[in-house]
């Protein structure tokens, strides 16, 4: 079954391999000026050009952070979450490189592991995710691990 839909799958539709490509969204300077008013990280890597400029990627870079929350909305945006996931529970991420003002990112997505949970009704779906920028290349990585509900039993 096709991961994007525009419903939410229950658990028992989740099959591992399937896979799912997000919609793209560019990184603004709005982005990176409100994710560091909500966050309070406002450290100059960020927020001024010149300190960042003198700094590893010589030029300022989105909160990694931010690159995570962008994700998660893109994966809502698939349709497979919508009015099925009952948690988050879990995530091992690696920020693997820089992710600057205006690129575009996307999210791609394949089921890696299922696990239910008859007694609580629902069941642990573990995705393998892979956030790309424009040119292809991965900026994150890692699993994310969600409280699926299980198909209402007629």
């Amino acid at each position: 079954m096709a991961l994007n839909t525009p419903h939410g799958l229950y658990f028992e539709d989740f099959v591992v391999g399937d896979r799912a490509v997000s919609p793209s969204r560019t990184i603004t300077e709005t982005d990176v000026v409100l994710f560091a008013g909500l966050s309070g990280d406002y450290n100059e890597i960020h927020t001024s050009e010149p300190v960042a400029q003198q700094g590893l990627f010589g030029r300022r870079v989105a909160h990694g952070l931010l690159g995570l929350s962008i994700a998660s909305g893109l994966a809502f945006q698939m349709g497979f979450l919508l009015g099925t996931v009952e948690a988050f529970r879990s995530l091992e991420w690696e920020f693997t490189a820089p992710v600057f003002i205006g690129d575009t990112l996307h999210l791609e997505a394949e089921v890696a592991e299922t696990k239910a949970f008859p007694r609580l009704n629902n069941g642990k779906v573990t995705f393998r995710v892979n956030v790309k920028k424009q040119d292809g290349s991965v900026v994150q990585r890692g699993t994310w691990t969600l409280l699926v509900k299980s198909r209402p039993k007629s």
